[in-house]
């Protein structure tokens, strides 16, 4: 069921000044989470069968042509290999949860995903940086929802954070909210930014107070992208959040995420801090499209017990 949308409330300092982050407690919770749950076999794929039903398959590169994005757009429809599929006893082909693309690839993979069902997201704002003028970042939401655009994913000032200046963030995002129209808005942290976990807390308030959808922890072209220490505390701010309101925010841990082991890792931090209904594409997604085939190669040797070639997997 796909979850309200998350409306606009006015900016409420209260919420997160008090709280205190401890790092080494983070680091060491994450760590620990995952290493004691580990699935093997049959489990281990459908968690993998999932977290393909969770990717945003994702493109972002600055030679990034209609044909290449076609080209994305195909694997979308068709992530796994007719043999896997068959294997796995499945009864229809698994889709991803979106394809991510600029907003002037929005057009064209609109057009390659026609009646599939699988929405388009863009980046905007200025990504990956976000240092534009406003009225541009707001005209740039606006033109990727002209085209097509189902979700748009912005990028925060992280200057407003290290200023702690929360009343302008909170302001930035609802204007961008607004511009968003019926489109979901995943709001880009930009984490490996920010320095602190506490700032990291900080800004997922703010940003959910604004009314962002989904909270999402980088634009993968940081330093340092998504990790397991950063993405427990914003999910412990989104269960803060759903405490107070009842409102059900999503989560999109992007950047660095390479391996289906990834894919299971964070699944599980997720299942484990705000239960199974998280681990659905409405809520949850994934920022990633070189883990794919990863994942396509662990299941083929769930199903035929042997390993293939890299180089057997069509490319994403």
């Amino acid at each position: 069921m796909t979850p309200d949308r998350n409306p606009t409330m006015p900016l409420a300092t209260d919420w997160f000044e008090p709280v205190r982050v401890n790092r080494p407690a983070a680091e060491r919770r994450a760590a620990t989470l995952v290493a004691r749950r580990g699935p093997k076999k049959v489990h281990q794929a459908a968690f993998l069968l999932n977290a393909i039903r969770c990717m945003d398959l994702t493109t972002l590169a600055g030679d990034d042509t209609p044909d290449l994005v076609a080209r994305l757009c195909a694997k979308a429809r068709r992530p796994l290999g007719e043999d896997i599929v068959a294997g796995l006893g499945l009864t229809a082909m698994p889709r991803v949860g979106a394809v991510c693309v600029y907003p002037t690839m929005v057009a064209p993979a609109v057009r390659a995903l026609s009646n599939s069902g699988i929405p388009v997201a863009s980046v905007a704002t200025g990504f990956p940086a976000g240092l534009m003028p406003r009225d541009l970042r707001l005209a740039e939401i606006r033109y990727a929802v002209d085209q097509g655009a189902a979700e748009i994913d912005i990028v925060i000032t992280r200057a407003h954070v290290f200023r702690a200046d929360w009343a302008l963030l909170h302001d930035e995002i609802a204007a961008m909210r607004e511009a968003c129209g019926a489109a979901h808005m995943k709001a880009i942290l930009g984490t490996g930014d920010l320095v602190t976990l506490k700032n990291v807390y900080d800004a997922s308030v703010v940003a959910m107070q604004a009314g962002a959808d989904f909270i999402k922890t980088s634009t993968g072209k940081e330093a340092v992208n998504a990790t397991l220490p950063v993405s427990l505390v914003m999910l412990r701010a989104i269960r803060d959040f759903g405490a107070r309101t009842g409102q059900r925010v999503g989560f999109k841990p992007a950047g660095g995420m390479k391996s289906a082991k990834d894919a299971i890792a964070w699944q599980i931090l997720m299942r484990e801090e705000l239960g199974r209904d998280w681990l659905e594409p409405e809520v949850f997604r994934l920022g990633a499209s070189s883990m794919l085939g990863d994942i396509e190669r662990q299941l083929e040797h769930h199903v035929t017990g042997r390993y293939s070639a890299t180089h057997r997997h069509a490319l994403a």
